[in-house]
């Protein structure tokens, strides 16, 4: 059985994440060690590791989020909605709730600005963006009533967000007034699913 314990279970993984993310935030996160999270979070460096196997999963701990959002919108969709309705219906929930892998919180400035100051978290940013996008075809494969390339849409689903996600990022860090944000992610993203409709369609293939 999974352990649940003050050193095993969930609750350790979200205090140890919310530790590390408080020491990365206030001083970078290149000079901040794991054996420096582990003692201020009172576990071994061993009991860090069970739970984030990469030092940067510790501060882009919102990966399994996007994994959970993408299965969800693909398996749980009703009969008669399209992968793409459905992606374009977690998406724009995504953006009016102001969930965090939306791009419209302004207090996310200091975590944006984390990462593209670390080029080790940059990089881990564009290695998750490739699981995500290969756990995406992944799930369309398996899907009876998608009849697309899967490959190809869940490439350029995953390409077409990231960009979207990369700019708010750079304009919240610029200082963006919040007012405006949210209109301009629902624009963009409406800009994208229009794009990939045109494609689909183009296609001769139906999704």
């Amino acid at each position: 059985m999974p352990r649940t314990g003050e050193r095993g279970g969930p609750q350790t993984r979200r205090r140890i994440a919310a530790i590390a993310s408080g020491l990365f935030l206030e001083r970078g996160f290149d000079a901040v060690t794991v054996a420096e999270v582990a003692k201020a979070a009172g576990v071994s460096s061993v009991t860090v590791f069970n739970h984030f196997p990469r030092k940067e999963d510790l501060f882009l701990d919102r990966s399994g989020d996007a994994a959970d959002l993408l299965r969800a919108a693909v398996r749980d969709r009703p009969d008669g909605v399209d992968v793409l309705e459905a992606l374009r219906a977690m998406t724009f929930g995504l953006v009016g709730e102001g969930h965090a892998l939306a791009g419209v919180d302004v207090r996310s400035a200091s975590f944006f600005k984390t990462v593209a100051e670390s080029p080790a978290l940059v990089a881990r940013s564009r290695e998750i963006a490739g699981e995500v996008q290969e756990l995406l075809a992944s799930e369309l494969t398996r899907d009876s009533r998608f009849h697309g390339d899967a490959d190809l849409f869940a490439a350029f689903f995953v390409a077409g967000y990231s960009t979207v996600l990369v700019d708010a990022a750079r304009r919240i860090i610029d200082g963006e007034a919040a007012e405006g944000l949210v209109d301009r992610q629902r624009t963009r993203f409406e800009a994208l699913f229009e794009a990939l409709r045109v494609g689909v369609a183009s296609s001769g293939e139906t999704v």
